[in-house]
C-alpha cells in the first residue's frame, strides 16, 4: 500500500473523532454537557459489548458456553448498535471468514477493486461503507446462520430489529429529560448518546474490515491479508487484534500477548462474567499453539 493511500486512509478514521471533539469544545454546556457524554459513553459500552461479546465472540465463533436468556440479553443489545439483524450479522461475518479476502468475502477491500492507488482507495471504501449497499445482509442465513435461525428466540430478536434500534435511541432521550427535566437536555441526550455515539461505534466497527486487512502488524502464517491495529483495539473493544482473531478465530480473547490482553476490553468482560458463572467453556490458545503458527523470518 503507498504512503499517498496510507495517509488517505488514516485521515478518514482520525478526521471524524476530532471533529467530534472540537464539536464538544465549542458546543460545551450549550448542545452537549457532562450527562450527554456520560450517557454516550454508557450507551456505546453496552451497544459495544453488545457486538464484540455477544455477536461477534459468542454467537459468531462460540468462542464460550452461557445460558439463554444471556444470549438474549447481548443478542438485544447489540441490535441497537444498528449494524443490522443478529442473524444476518452472523451470517455476514461467518460468510468473511469463510472466504477472508478471497471472491465471496462480504467486505474484502483487496478483490475486485484493481490496482495502484486508485484500486487501494477503491477497496477500502467499500471495505468501509461500499459493502453495506452490495453485499451487507446478503449472506445466506440457512447456510452460515443455521443454529441461530433455528433458535425461536434468536428468530424473535431478529425479528424485533427496529424496535431495538428505537428503543436505543429512547433509552439516552428518556434518561436526558429525567437527569435535566427538560426537552432541551432530552434532545441533546439523543443527539449524543444516540445518534453520535452510533456514529461512531458504526465507524469503529466499519475500521476492522478496511484498516485491519490493510496495514498493520502481522505475526502468525495465515493466507489472508488480516492485521493487528493497536491503536484501534481499545475503541473497537479489542476487535483490532483482526489479525490474531483470524488465525485463531474461536478464542475468546483477541489480544494474546500480555500487553495485547490489556488492551482487549471485551476479554475483560468474558473474563468476569466466567468468574461469575456467568459463561463457561471459555475458548482459551496455549502459548504452544500460538508458537506452532507464528511465521518464518523474514
Amino acid at each position: 500500500m503507498s504512503k499517498t493511500a496510507r495517509a488517505v486512509n488514516l485521515l478518514a478514521v482520525v478526521l471524524p473523532p476530532i471533529v467530534i471533539v472540537a464539536a464538544i469544545v465549542v458546543f460545551w454546556n450549550d448542545v452537549v454537557g457532562l450527562h450527554d457524554l456520560a450517557l454516550l459513553l454508557a450507551m456505546y459500552l453496552i451497544t459495544g459489548f453488545g457486538v464484540t461479546v455477544g455477536f461477534h465472540r459468542m454467537l459468531t465463533h462460540r468462542a464460550f458456553r452461557t445460558s439463554r436468556p444471556v444470549e438474549y440479553l447481548f443478542a438485544a443489545a447489540g441490535s441497537m448498535a444498528v449494524q443490522g439483524p443478529v442473524i444476518n450479522w452472523v451470517a455476514d461475518h461467518r460468510k468473511h471468514h469463510a472466504h477472508t479476502d478471497e471472491e465471496g468475502d462480504p467486505h474484502s477491500p483487496h478483490v475486485g477493486r484493481g490496482a495502484g492507488i486508485a484500486g487501494a482507495l477503491r477497496g477500502l471504501l467499500h471495505a468501509h461503507v461500499g459493502w453495506l449497499v452490495s453485499d451487507h445482509g446478503r449472506a445466506a442465513r440457512e447456510r452460515y446462520a443455521r443454529d441461530l435461525s433455528e433458535d425461536a428466540g434468536m428468530r424473535f430478536i431478529n425479528r424485533s430489529f427496529l424496535g431495538l434500534v428505537g428503543l436505543g435511541l429512547a433509552v439516552p432521550f428518556a434518561a436526558g429529560w429525567l437527569i435535566t427535566g427538560r426537552l432541551a437536555g432530552a434532545l441533546t441526550a439523543l443527539l449524543w448518546g444516540g445518534l453520535v455515539r452510533i456514529f461512531l461505534l458504526h465507524h469503529v466497527t466499519w475500521s476492522i474490515n478496511s484498516i485491519c486487512h490493510f496495514f498493520g502488524r502481522r505475526r502468525f502464517d495465515v493466507e489472508d491479508r488480516s492485521t493487528n491495529v493497536w491503536w484501534l483495539a481499545l475503541p473497537s473493544f479489542g476487535e483490532a487484534w483482526h489479525h490474531n482473531h483470524h488465525t485463531f478465530p474461536r478464542s475468546a480473547r483477541h489480544g494474546l500477548s500480555k500487553l495485547e490482553t490489556s488492551l482487549d476490553p471485551s476479554a475483560w468482560l468474558i473474563a468476569v462474567m466466567e468468574r461469575l458463572g456467568l459463561v463457561w467453556d471459555v475458548v482459551r490458545i496455549t502459548p504452544e499453539r500460538q508458537r506452532q503458527k507464528l511465521a518464518a523470518p523474514a
